[in-house]
């Protein structure tokens, strides 16, 4: 049975009933039309995808202490270092993740740790891989320490995706693979890591949120 996140119950039944009102009503006043077949499967799809939209799979989560996991599900489009401004103002190695409409949309942390630092930007809708998303577009900000290290975390809304939600505040401990947050309908996860991380992912690899491992601090 696929388990439904709690953010798409609405409009699933919303999608749902508007399905089943059109079905009745082709039924009823078109029986011999030629549309009726067609327009039949496309509402029927609609609801299957929106329901697939929301899927909320169990994920087996890493227990390692120095390991990071993914986010989000997607697809890796940047591993570069840069000059992380926000918070840091030093160094850090970004990765970020892209999410299609066929993705879990669920938002899951990447470390054990506290909530040092949380805040929501208003912004503009640019598309998501486009360079200046990450600091112009709608997002927020949140930056997970535990006793050794600290990621910040970057919820970025893009073309489609015109709602992000999320779950904590500063001084919440949230725990590895725990679920913070919720992007509708496509977007992208951007991942500030420390310098001595050692990635365990590469460009154009699919991963998924909550299980595969994004890399791994090294010590010293």
């Amino acid at each position: 049975m696929i388990k439904i996140h709690k953010e798409g119950y609405r409009l699933i039944f919303l999608v749902s009933l508007a399905t089943l009102i059109t079905i009745v009503l082709l039924y009823a006043y078109f029986p011999k039309s030629n549309l009726l077949m067609g327009l039949s499967i496309f509402s029927v799809a609609l609801c299957a995808f929106v329901v697939s939209f929301f899927r909320n799979p169990s994920r087996l989560i890493p227990i390692g202490e120095n390991e990071i996991i993914a986010s989000a599900d997607g697809k890796i489009v940047v591993i570069e270092e840069v000059m992380e401004t926000e918070f840091y103002n030093e160094k850090r190695l970004q990765v970020s993740i892209f999410m299609s409409p066929a993705n879990v949309h669920v938002n899951r942390s990447p470390i054990d740790g506290e909530v040092k630092y949380f805040k929501y930007h208003p912004g503009k809708y640019l598309v998501a891989w486009h360079p200046k998303s990450s600091t112009d577009n709608e997002r927020t900000t949140m930056v997970i320490e535990n006793e050794s290290f600290s990621v910040l975390v970057r919820q970025i809304a893009g073309k489609l995706a015109r709602r992000i939600v999320y779950y904590v505040e500063e001084g919440d401990e949230i725990e590895k693979g725990a679920e913070f947050g919720f992007i509708k309908f496509g977007s992208r996860i951007d991942l500030f890591l420390p310098l001595n991380t050692k990635l365990q992912v590469e460009l154009g690899q699919k991963v998924r949120g909550g299980e595969t491992i994004i890399g791994e601090i090294l010590n010293g």
